[in-house]
């Protein structure tokens, strides 16, 4: 197979072939480079990822096999993505602020054939991963070094993509559950080559544009979305280890496209250098992940000239609409359902249409699609309608030009800083704590993350007894437990929670009354 080949896209084909055959003819081109200056060429992404995808096989991955990675954000990251999807494994990015515990759950659940983690935390989680039955445990660190990069050093870069069909696994990724439970969502090679390929039309990716990347990959909009669209361009991109300002600042100028959560937008809004001419030379900013504030887009644009492109999409789907690359980019609307990918909106008890304009939840199917959560038969088949229609759990309408506009969420999901947070997971932990009777946990405005996390924990009644709990108490106990993203950044004490008359607490009630908590 000649990795360079330029062939038509074949949605049969592994997804790492599809990629393969929009790189650029110079194998020197450039593909990444980093804060420091290093670069990396496409040469060096067939050769590093083929000696990543050959050490796999020599470990006993085959087809299907999953290989969980925990590991900071690193050119050699992107590589061993690649050699996943080379190797026919399915690849399985794990948030790095993951716990212990949770990375133990992962584990357990998926029953990866190889885990590769930080050289750091190496000794914490060999124990976690032993317990989980993982055969090989490998290193990676954000400069190139660990077992797995000494491992493969002088292997043959030439490596042949395993054969896969577009239904075969390319990728796991876990999604916090409404019942605490995260689930798999799997992505097939077509739900991938197929959101990649839309995405880089509609988008208008080009010759010549550069990404400037500041997301992290063990997420949708980083990896699958950001890194994917490149890829799909045979193009480059600026590679930050995280959003840093200073830094955007200072590589707008040498950069196209810039993808972001809205958070990024906020933080650069507050910057005295955010001007049109600092951003003169970009042609095009998208935001995902996380609703946009409306005055966010007017107040980008009126300071820069760019009207910002948001689009909506989940873990479970990638990308569902878009606003229009050529075309009216409404504040507050996520545009249109992309190319090939079918949007209704529903009755969420029946499933039944709703009037034209009316709210509803929203419902999506096309290629784009997963094919359901990991060894979750029964869960998969309550989140489908007949006909292929998954349901979104999103609550919103589209209105009479078209565009798609996101009232809520049906779920109660809390998206902070673009990260997904179910408060029953949070409030699992909570309930836990000795001296809580029981709490709510909610999104309430953030000016930076968006929505942040609170807790309203209701304690004993006066003169029960017990625990006197206090807001550091409960925030230390989560921090124990979950990623620090789901911990709380405010907590309240009542002595009741709202209920309706079939006892449910009202977070509604909760969201309005604490809503200015954050000056929102």
């Amino acid at each position: 197979m000649n990795p360079l080949r330029r062939d038509p896209i074949d949605m049969t084909e592994n997804f790492f072939d599809i990629l393969a055959a929009r790189f650029p003819a110079d194998a020197d081109a450039p593909f990444i480079e980093l804060e420091s200056g290093r670069s990396y060429s496409y040469r060096d992404l067939l050769d590093i990822s083929g000696r990543y995808a050959r050490l796999l096989a020599g470990l006993g991955v085959v087809k299907g096999d999953r290989v969980a990675v925990q590991v900071e954000k690193s050119a050699e990251a992107v590589f061993l993505y690649l050699a996943c999807l080379r190797a026919g494994a399915a690849y399985l990015p794990l948030n790095t602020a993951y716990t212990r515990a949770e990375v133990g759950y992962f584990l357990g659940d998926a029953e990866p054939r190889v885990f590769v983690c930080a050289p750091a935390t190496a000794a914490a989680l060999a124990g976690t991963a032993a317990s989980a039955g993982v055969g090989t445990m490998l290193t990676l660190g954000a400069g190139g070094d660990g077992s797995l990069a000494d491992r493969a050093a002088g292997l043959d870069p030439d490596f042949d993509s395993v054969p896969c069909a577009s239904d075969d696994l390319a990728a796991i990724l876990y999604t916090s559950g409404t019942t605490g439970r995260s689930k798999g969502a799997m992505m097939s090679h077509r739900n991938l080559s197929s959101n990649a390929a839309t995405l880089h039309e509609y988008w208008g990716f080009r010759p010549g544009d550069v990404l400037l990347h500041a997301l992290p990959i063990f997420h949708t909009h980083g990896l699958f979305v950001a890194t994917n669209c490149v890829l799909m361009n045979g193009g480059a991109m600026l590679f930050l280890a995280k959003f840093d300002a200073d830094a955007v600042f200072r590589l707008l100028p040498r950069a196209t496209v810039m993808m972001g959560v809205p958070t990024f937008y906020t933080r650069l809004l507050a910057d005295a250098r955010l001007t049109r001419e600092a951003a003169a030379h970009m042609r095009l900013f998208v935001s995902g992940s996380a609703p946009l504030l409306a005055d966010t887009h007017r107040e980008f644009e009126a300071r820069t000239g760019h009207a910002i492109l948001e689009r909506y999409g989940m873990t479970e789907t990638g990308m569902i609409t878009s606003n229009p690359l050529d075309g009216e980019r409404i504040p507050g609307t996520v545009g249109f359902p992309l190319p090939g990918v079918s949007l209704r909106v529903a009755d969420g008890e029946t499933g039944g249409p709703v009037p034209d304009g009316e709210v509803g939840v929203l419902e999506v199917k096309g290629p784009n699609v997963f094919s359901g959560y990991w060894r979750m038969p029964e869960k998969t088949a309550q989140e489908f309608r007949p006909g292929g229609w998954f349901i979104t759990g999103d609550v919103g309408r589209i209105d009479g030009r078209g565009y798609v506009h996101i009232i809520g969420r049906a779920k109660d999901l809390v998206i902070t800083g673009g990260f997904n947070v179910y408060p029953k997971e949070v409030e699992t932990v909570i309930d836990a704590i000795d001296g809580v009777v029981e709490s709510a946990v909610i999104g309430v405005p953030h000016p930076d993350f968006g929505e942040a996390v609170a807790a309203v924990v209701r304690r004993p009644d006066a003169g029960a007894g017990g625990t006197v709990l206090d807001e550091a108490a409960v925030i230390r106990a989560c921090k124990e437990q979950l990623a620090n993203f789901k911990v709380p950044k405010l907590v309240v004490f009542v002595d009741e929670l709202p209920r309706n008359a079939m006892g449910k607490v009202q977070k509604a009630l909760l969201r309005e009354a604490h809503k200015g908590a954050f000056g929102g």
